[in-house]
């Protein structure tokens, strides 16, 4: 390996709680159903955090409302301007981010396995992002994780043979995963564009070889494996780009999450004949219908990202994600999501040190991330089950299947700490320190753009003074399927019904593709009044993403 030489690398804000389901509703949906397996499985800290979070995203821009935190939600345009023409930011700005995401495919394999009130799952994703400089990454995680869960179904009474029934379910879970990420940026033709298209074929090529690799090493053993998975890793080598990095990844990646979710479903069952028994005295159930009205999730994740090799060789870097995610209707699909999200890099060899001695961290770099996306869309998600003749056990089918059509509001807040002054109060804040602890609200990019207010705290006034503030929107196509099968135990009383699971599976499969689109704008140095106007990112703009 040789450095460099060989490794390859809408403007305006949308409404809170609008889109293809309501945003809030499905938050209560999540609350409601989780709520009561959170409160007895979760240790309270965590508890707390989790309620706080939502708390926090739920009304964010609207003050401390519901709060005791404050808001630091979205916010609005940050001195932005309207819908007319952007103006131009003076040449040079050191306030000009040097690139930003263009496009990313993203693809992701979820199973989940539930035993009684015990959920295991484990998925795969696989990223791939095209940057304005002409770079590619590719990125691939595997996780595994495990809780506990809670179902429960009843009948609705008085609606005699034509019987409807309604079910709620939620769970809490712990997961941790490991995977890497690869630089593409070996081709310098010193055309962005040019670059990006060379580069671009190169990751796509060596995601091949790396699917010929796992094929490889997953050959069950036998009399001639050996031979024969030399064989294959021949013929997995040939599908190596031209200029490929190493099998070894540029950055070596560690994941934890905390997942707490809920669902509500409702259907109707089917049944011929009095009491649902023929002449003969035989059940004449025919089974049931059902389809999913709403689903939220909320997840809390930590991501490690130690980099090998590339510009950030020797760096480390956490990243602290705080999502909500909803989504539901039976025949129009609709999905709402929020994000907020800390990274914080410092030197890795300095980190190990100071964590082997005990002493304060100094960080080195500072981001922060929120984003809002909105959509919906064509699909179907249902079910169908019946009962085991003479027994009280249910089986149950589902699945669905479509494509959800979004728009993805995204703000940024880069911040180099380049004093010992910057890097002590970026510190405490992440640690829960001094007056202003990153457990309050989070400052968000376009709050960071106002001038600030009389009670800012001193995070805001330094994002505000030196950090470089961006905003992007992209378009969204999210392509899923989902199948399951579930077994369960039912006693009837009279017309209520009351069910829980015993054993399920449950795969879920997504494809998602977002674009850049609109503006890209980026907020220049402080004006008169000390507010900072957004102008046109040119760094963005340069290069055009690759369908």
């Amino acid at each position: 390996m040789n450095g460099n030489e060989h490794r390859h690398g809408a403007r305006g804000h949308a409404e809170a709680g609008q889109g293809g389901v309501e945003y809030v509703a499905m938050i209560g949906v999540v609350a409601a159903v989780v709520a009561g397996i959170v409160a007895l499985t979760v240790p309270t800290d965590t508890a707390v955090g989790l309620q706080d979070a939502v708390c926090r995203i739920v009304n964010a821009g609207d003050g401390d409302q519901g709060c005791d935190s404050g808001g630091g939600g979205t916010g609005d345009d940050g001195g932005g301007g309207g819908d007319g023409d952007i103006p131009e930011g003076p040449p040079g700005d050191p306030f000009q981010p040097a690139k930003c995401l263009l496009s990313q495919d993203q693809t992701k394999t979820t199973v989940v396995v539930q035993i009684l009130f015990i959920k295991i799952s484990g998925s795969e994703q696989v990223k791939l992002q095209q940057w304005s400089d002409g770079t590619v990454t590719l990125e691939r995680i595997t996780e595994s994780g495990g809780g506990v869960t809670g179902s429960i179904s009843a009948g609705i009474p008085g609606l005699k043979d034509w019987g409807g029934s309604a079910s709620l379910s939620g769970s809490y879970m712990r997961g941790s995963g490991s995977g890497g990420q690869w630089l593409f940026n070996g081709n310098k033709t010193g055309d962005p564009q040019k670059d990006l298209e060379l580069n671009l074929e190169d990751a796509k090529q060596f995601t091949e070889y790396l699917k010929a690799q796992d094929e490889c090493n997953s050959r069950p053993a036998g009399p001639r494996s050996s031979e024969l998975g030399m064989i294959c890793g021949y013929h997995a080598n040939k599908k190596k780009p031209d200029l490929p990095p190493e099998k070894a990844p540029d950055v070596d990646i560690t994941k934890t999450s905390t997942e707490a979710a809920g669902s509500v479903s409702f259907g109707k069952s089917f049944t011929k004949g009095k009491g649902g028994k023929d002449k003969d005295g035989k059940p004449t159930d025919l089974g049931n219908i059902s389809g999913e009205f709403g689903s939220g999730t909320m997840t809390e994740d930590v991501v490690v990202m130690r980099a090998n090799t590339g510009p950030d060789a020797g760096k480390i870097t956490f990243i602290y994600t705080f999502s909500v995610d909803a989504k539901g209707g039976e025949i129009a699909q609709g999905k709402a999501t929020r994000m907020q999200q800390v990274a914080v890099t410092y030197d890795a060899a300095t980190y190990d040190q100071e964590e082997k001695d005990g002493k304060e961290h100094r960080p080195e770099k500072l981001v922060i991330t929120t984003s809002q996306e909105n959509g919906e869309g064509a699909g179907v998600q249902a079910g169908a089950g019946t009962n085991v003749p003479g027994t009280p056990v249910t089986i149950d089918v589902g699945g669905g299947g479509g494509t959800i059509n979004s728009k993805i509001h995204t703000e940024s807040a880069e911040l180099v700490l380049d004093n010992d002054g910057d890097s002590k109060l970026v510190e405490d804040w992440l640690r829960g320190r001094g007056d202003f602890p990153a457990s309050d609200a989070l400052p968000t990019p376009s709050e960071a753009a106002e001038a600030p207010d009389s009670d800012a705290g001193p995070l805001e006034r330094l994002l505000h003074d030196k950090a470089k503030l961006s905003r992007l929107d992209y378009n969204a196509n999210t392509d899923w399927w989902n199948a399951s099968l579930g077994i369960g135990f039912g006693i009837s009383a009279g017309q209520v019904t009351l069910g829980f699971k015993l054993f399920g599976i449950d795969i879920t499969h997504e494809e998602k593709n977002q674009t850049i689109t609109g503006d890209p704008t980026y907020a220049t140095g402080p004006k008169n009044g000390g507010a900072r106007p957004w102008v046109e990112w040119k760094n963005c703009t340069q290069t055009k993403p690759i369908a």
